[in-house]
């Protein structure tokens, strides 16, 4: 991959475990500082010596902490990426799903993910461009039972980057939307595991589920790529599954 180290600075958000670590640490290699933004502000498991890891608390739902956060880290280099990783997931039948746990949703998939975009923008503007992957998900797109709330937050996430892709392409900033399929991490492994997860891989055409390090392997190549002709697009990552019959 690239070998050669990126003086800027990177924002994960939803850093501290799960697939943001992974993308912390892949990305830990070729930029001279990965800001890890979480709620609660640990680093990363295996990442606490890397000279390139800055941990950092940060609610993305909390639009001025935020904005105060990026400001800072604006004091390390030019802040040349953002990779929107943060996210809830909850499942609950529409008509049993209430407003507060909706909102929920929306405020850290959809709402939390805009304004860290908005609040980057000034920086990546100021610098001559940018880059900005935002972690969606392939049920954008799907009609699943018991997940309308998580699906209409991953649409959001969709629609939020083909416009961001448009209005700020003259700025020089690639905005791209990577929509995972079905990815194993400790969470979802009782799950996978169990007969009725074994009937939904057995659907994949891969018959497995995504690997973390694969989504993080992906994030470090868009990046590397600098490719601003990409902009605006949703990149599926679902082993076929989205296409298959």
């Amino acid at each position: 991959m690239n070998t050669q180290v990126n003086p800027g600075v990177v924002i994960v958000t939803g850093a501290s475990s799960g697939i943001g670590a992974t993308i912390a640490g892949k990305l830990a290699s070729c930029w001279s500082t990965v800001a890890c933004l979480s709620r609660s502000g640990r680093v990363p498991e295996g990442l606490e010596e890397h000279p390139a890891i800055k941990a950092v608390s940060c609610d993305v739902s909390d639009e001025h902490r935020i904005k105060a956060t990026f400001g800072e880290l604006a004091a390390h280099g030019p802040i040349s990426a953002l990779v929107n990783n943060a996210g809830i997931h909850s499942q609950c039948r529409a008509a049993e799903t209430s407003t507060d746990e909706l909102r929920a949703l929306l405020e850290v998939n959809a709402i939390g993910l805009f304004v860290a975009c908005r609040e980057v923008y000034p920086y990546m503007q100021a610098n001559g461009g940018g880059q900005i992957v935002n972690i969606g998900s392939f049920m954008d797109h799907m009609g699943v039972p018991t997940q309308s709330g998580y699906c209409a937050s991953k649409a959001a996430v969709g629609a939020i980057t083909r416009c961001l892709g448009v209005e700020w392409a003259r700025d020089g900033i690639e905005v791209v939307n990577l929509a995972p399929g079905y990815v194993a991490t400790d969470m979802n492994a009782d799950f996978l595991a169990s007969e009725a997860g074994q009937r939904l891989l057995k659907r994949i055409p891969l018959r497995r589920a995504a690997y973390d390090e694969e989504v993080a392997g992906l994030v470090e190549r868009i990046l590397a790529a600098r490719a601003p002709y990409l902009t605006g697009t949703t990149i599926y990552m679902d082993g076929g599954f989205g296409v298959s019959l």
